[in-house]
């Protein structure tokens, strides 16, 4: 008799990458690795890491991750991604490295876009890719496919140079997203900003910038941690300026900037605290099936990559515990680096009104059909992210490209350089040049919500494919580097 196996959505959706390449350095023991999970337009996107023990289990692993955040947010590339087995700090680190990239070239030279990851600096990698001879800047893929590459590396260049309280652009719109998309499910779940209590677990680039955002909506921020253990002020919560001013490159905290109230508590009660929203933003696999019974909050928001277990995700599932999946919540900074890339916006400002535009109403409806089916937030998001991507496919290419690159989405209007806004609980100021113009069901001939301003409903969100890729109308010029308005480099 003829048995037919029945899968679960989540089984039909694991795949194997499409390209895996293992390089053995000549001069160390040093070991590295090339996934490409997924190419669209012909083309993937990923950081390179550098560890000890990074594995090729490790490195599948973030980029299907980076799939699933190119897929959710309509960005019309896939996923990949890079690691070094090597300790960033052995001095023979940066040589490892440029013998990594020289033997990988074939792959930057036209698939796969990479940037910094843990152990990898930016600048460390721009100035690789300069000593091989591949331009300066680590996104060299990209930037050879552009009509112009003089003007695409100059707007990369002013991105990146950009600073705003002393954030880099790939920092403030990364936590940024984070805070976002805590305050659409606070707000999903009916707590306002300004009763929330918060603990972020982490204080580096992510987690600083998250908890300031957070800091700014309202949001009491009841415990920060480090390498050091957890700073707590439980009554009247933390100053998060001052942790800022007081913070090494490291993420760590000088104590004595500490006010008389403020304590020091073990760094592993952060998940034990009496709060609404847990944000882990430091290592991986952090909240395991051993820790997560501790946990009082209704609400985990994922700024590191993978630091919830599936056993624990499931058991905080069945405990009512809200989790907002990392390729959702943490993914501003991709976003953002692909934003400056095809030339849709430049500015802080700008990249910040675009996630908050994308990201509250996705979140929301998320939620909102997570709690429908029964199912968890990241079930429904790596659905949804899945179809996303296939259908991006389907209209630009796959591993081979039937559509360019720059011309997939048209340039856009980016909101005047300038402070970045304050976290909306309203359509922020500047969203009508950033909101998708259309969100389309299956085989529909006519949009659903034109870009009017408003959301869309959350029962609406992920009734089909949701396009939330850019696309501006004919009349927005194309942005040119400078100064707002005047077209002058």
């Amino acid at each position: 008799m003829t048995q037919t196996a029945v899968e679960t959505p989540l089984q039909v959706l694991e795949h194997e990458p499409y390209l895996q390449v293992t390089w053995r350095d000549t001069e160390t023991a040093a070991r590295g690795f090339v996934v490409i999970d997924q190419l669209v337009t012909g083309i993937a996107t990923g950081g390179l890491r550098m560890r000890p023990g990074c594995t090729l289990h490790e490195v599948g692993e973030l980029a299907r991750e980076m799939t699933l955040k190119m897929g959710a947010f309509g960005i019309h590339v896939g996923g990949a991604k890079g690691g070094i087995d090597f300790d960033p700090a052995d001095p023979r680190a940066e040589e490892v490295r440029e013998r990594f990239l020289q033997g990988v070239r074939p792959l930057l030279e036209r698939f796969w876009v990479t940037a910094g990851d843990l152990g990898t600096q930016q600048e460390q990698l721009d100035q690789t890719f300069a000593r091989i001879g591949m331009g300066d800047t680590s996104f060299h893929a990209a930037v050879v496919r552009a009509e112009d590459e003089a003007e695409v590396r100059a707007r990369i260049r002013q991105a990146s140079d950009t600073r705003t309280e002393g954030l880099k652009l790939s920092e403030l719109v990364g936590g940024y997203g984070v805070a976002e998309a805590a305050l659409a499910a606070l707000e999903e779940r009916h707590i306002p900003a300004g009763g929330a209590r918060a603990v972020v677990q982490g204080f580096g680039a992510m987690g600083g910038s998250t908890a300031l955002y957070l800091a700014r909506a309202g949001v009491k921020i009841v415990g920060i941690t480090d390498a050091r253990g957890m700073i707590r002020n439980a009554a009247r919560g933390l100053d998060i300026e001052l942790l800022l001013a007081a913070r090494t490159s490291s993420g760590l905290i000088d104590r004595s900037a500490l006010r008389e109230d403020d304590e020091e508590v073990p760094g592993d009660e952060w998940l034990s605290q009496d709060v609404d929203v847990l944000v882990p933003a430091a290592v991986s696999y952090t909240i395991t099936a051993d820790n997560c019974d501790s946990v009082r909050g209704s609400l985990i928001v994922e700024a590191a990559n993978v630091p919830t277990t599936p056993e624990a995700e499931q058991r905080l599932l069945e405990r009512g515990v809200t989790v907002i999946p990392d390729f959702i919540a943490n993914t501003g900074a991709a976003a953002g680096a692909w934003w400056v890339i095809l030339g849709e916006v430049v500015s802080p400002v700008g990249a910040c009104s675009r996630l908050s535009a994308q990201i509250r109403p996705l979140v929301a409806g998320l939620m909102s059909r997570a709690a429908a089916t029964g199912g968890s937030v990241r079930q429904t998001a790596v659905l949804f992210a899945r179809e996303n991507s296939q259908r991006m496919i389907r209209e630009n290419g796959g591993a081979v490209a039937f559509r360019d690159l720059y011309t997939a989405t048209q340039p856009g209007h980016d909101v005047a350089a300038g402070e970045v806004p304050p976290l909306p609980r309203e359509v922020p100021d500047g969203a009508l040049d950033v909101l998708p113009e259309a969100v389309v069901v299956p085989d529909a001939d006519t949009p659903l919500v034109p870009l009017n301003g408003s959301y869309p409903e959350a029962a609406d969100l992920l009734d089909g494919p949701v396009d939330t890729g850019f696309q501006a109308p004919d009349a927005v010029p194309a942005y040119w580097p400078g100064d707002a308005g005047t077209g002058t480099p």
